[in-house]
């Protein structure tokens, strides 16, 4: 399957994984394995590595995320659909050296404007505030 999937599809599998561990206190792999079993669905690897990456070093993340909000604004106010975008695009900007920036803020906007209502701009601009620190 790895190979049969584009890589915008497999880091939408991933924000999915992201999204999904907002909800559920269950350990990655069990959220992955439920989630193959009972949607028949296979992931990724591309999608369960990032997803496992953004909970490996989710306190930094968080963290980068935390002090790039506007004033007013914590991490508790993000809606979760996007929350769980910037926690993926972050991880990849910061630990994935094969990803340009460009092209993890370019895909997260793409699916900001997919999975949110209209917050787009929103993730864009905290993106590109981490972005050209």
């Amino acid at each position: 399957m790895d190979n049969k999937i584009s890589r915008f599809k497999a880091r939408e599998q991933g924000f999915i994984l992201v999204f999904e561990k907002l909800f559920n206190e269950e350990p990655l792999e069990e959220i992955i394995a439920n989630a193959e079993e009972s949607r028949e669905v296979e992931f990724d690897s591309y999608a369960k590595e990032i997803a496992s990456g953004v909970y490996d070093n989710l306190e930094y993340i968080d963290g980068l995320i935390s002090s790039h909000l506007k004033k007013g604004w914590t991490i508790k106010r993000i809606s979760k659909p996007s929350l769980a975008i910037l926690r993926l695009a972050v991880y990849e900007m910061k630990f994935n050296e094969n990803i340009p920036e460009s092209v993890a803020v370019n895909e997260a906007v793409e699916l900001a404007k997919k999975y949110t209502v209209d917050e787009s701009k929103f993730v864009n601009g905290v993106l590109g505030a981490i972005s050209r620190d």
